[in-house]
């Protein structure tokens, strides 16, 4: 299913900036509902846009995964944003910092 929503969103999202990569589904073990993460490469202004037009774009989404899953009942999708790819980011730029400082207290102490 992941990967039948990538490639629906890479036509829709073509030019638009922000660059949208699905992370995830779950899919509740009735079927009925799929949790879809999404992450978004861009500026807070790319992430509210790409969130907006996931959200215009829902039921058109829902049913073509439907029929390119060929399945009777599609669960309803939604979409929720994915931050780990985020705070990844920042805890290696955190350990990158304080791997640096370390190495620059070490020289001072050497010198």
């Amino acid at each position: 299913m992941l990967r039948d929503i990538q490639t629906i969103f890479e036509e829709d999202f073509a030019g638009s900036g922000a660059l949208v990569t699905f992370t995830d589904v779950e899919v509740t073990d009735d079927l009925r509902y799929a949790r879809v993460y999404y992450t978004v490469l861009g500026d807070e202004e790319q992430k509210e846009k790409a969130a907006r037009r996931l959200k215009n774009i829902r039921r058109r989404v829902q049913a073509q995964v439907g029929r390119m899953l060929k399945i009777r009942t599609m669960p309803e999708i939604s979409f929720r944003f994915d931050a780990s790819l985020e705070r990844g980011l920042r805890v290696s730029r955190l350990i990158e910092e304080l791997s640096r400082e370390r190495n620059d207290k070490e020289e001072n102490k050497d010198s």
